[in-house]
């Protein structure tokens, strides 16, 4: 690594103001902040005020999502195997499902970063880490059918709209995957919803009677048919991730591996996740003892947290440093009502059967509103005390 470095010290008056390659000394430092720890500090938005820098930050995230994304791509190999009816090895199964991801991913960050290269260019700033989060998101919140072109739009749009125009990492307002998931979910509906989108035939024949509906969407039925049909799965298959759904939101088991990564390693917040399962609990035992139809009273509130994409956004997506709440009383209001949120739109609106989306994008909106609350009554309490 010393004479990596020494190199790239050799190569940098190039990139230097009046060097022959000024115009690329954004990609030149994008590349360098790769490889080594920079010896300056962030100035805006959001950064860290800690012996580890942000590019470190968004790498530990990445370590935390591998276990959902892993057994994601088995999923997907599993699932394929269900419908056509074939039987596999694990092996020849994970390799379905990553030979199915793979290409997602390679466009995700492809396309991603050739936008952040580009307005670094144009803009003569830095390049910025956030996207090393963003691009691995993006895929892992998308059904596994939705078309490479399709997330290559929802790519470009997200860091054009929802980081760019705002000022790169850490000024944006929103979550860039979900905006991404948002983006395709409005703007393509038909390729985002419904039984063919989350499992893979790969070009072979779905024998009879199987069905590729979530059992978010089976639930939403009971609605309108009077019952309470949830599929073929058990409790312990959504919770390891044997169900159709999002390429990485389907095992809890997993997730919350990811989550014990975060809390430990002080990058996520314990109390956003917890405060959002209260919420979803205190709204989903109301419920259960006061609902009005069977989707209400007949499925246990905690089957919201292994189905859908509940436990993928309560760790991923809610405790993003930058678009979710800063004050320490906030992240409880924020978390919970995210919670209660998610339910309420899960259960009372069929037409969006994955609310835990919804209600992260509003409740990112407030944010800051519940801090400068937090805030101003932290100001008012201590001037009552201090003119006692």
């Amino acid at each position: 690594m010393k004479a990596l470095r020494n190199w790239i010290d050799k190569q940098k008056p190039q990139f230097e103001k009046g060097g022959k390659l000024h115009m690329f000394k954004s990609v030149f430092g994008g590349f360098e902040t790769f490889l080594f720890v920079p010896n300056h500090t962030t100035k805006i938005g959001s950064h860290v005020r800690d012996y580890t820098d942000l590019k470190r930050t968004m790498s530990m995230v990445v370590l935390a999502l591998i276990p959902a994304l892993l057994v994601g791509m088995y999923n997907i190999g599993y699932q394929h195997n269900l419908a056509v009816g074939a039987t596999a090895s694990f092996m020849e199964t994970f390799f379905y499902g990553f030979l199915r991801v793979l290409p997602a991913i390679i466009v995700s960050y492809g396309v991603g970063l050739g936008v952040e290269f580009v307005t670094a260019q144009l803009k003569g700033h830095e390049i910025h880490e956030g996207f090393l989060v963003s691009g691995l998101l993006i895929p892992m919140v998308m059904p596994v059918n939705t078309p490479l072109w399709m997330i290559a739009v929802s790519v470009a749009f997200s860091v054009v709209f929802c980081k760019e125009v705002f000022g790169g990492t850490g000024m944006n307002i929103w979550n860039p995957a979900l905006v991404a998931r948002a983006f395709l979910f409005f703007a393509y509906p038909s390729q985002m919803s419904g039984e063919s989108v989350w499992v893979s035939l790969g070009g072979e024949k779905a024998i009879d009677a199987f069905s590729g509906a979530t059992p978010l969407a089976k639930a939403a039925e009971a609605v309108t048919t009077g019952t309470l049909d949830l599929g073929n799965f058990s409790p312990m298959d959504a919770f390891l991730g044997f169900i159709p759904g999002s390429i990485g939101e389907t095992s809890t088991l997993a997730i919350l591996i990811g989550a014990v990564i975060l809390i430990w390693t002080g990058i996520g917040s314990w109390k956003i996740m917890v405060s959002t399962v209260l919420g979803a609990s205190f709204v989903g035992i109301l419920m259960n003892l006061f609902g009005s139809n069977p989707y209400m009273t007949d499925m246990p509130f905690w089957y919201h947290f292994i189905i859908g994409g509940f436990a993928f956004g309560a760790v991923f997506m809610a405790t993003d440093p930058v678009s979710a709440a800063q004050t320490e009383k906030g992240k409880w209001y924020y978390g919970f009502i995210i919670g209660v949120l998610a339910v309420i739109i899960r259960v009372m609106n069929p037409a969006y059967p994955e609310g835990m989306m919804l209600a992260i994008l509003l409740m990112n909106t407030f944010a800051p509103l519940i801090d400068h609350g937090v805030v101003s009554g932290n100001i008012k309490r201590r001037l009552k005390r201090a003119k006692a």
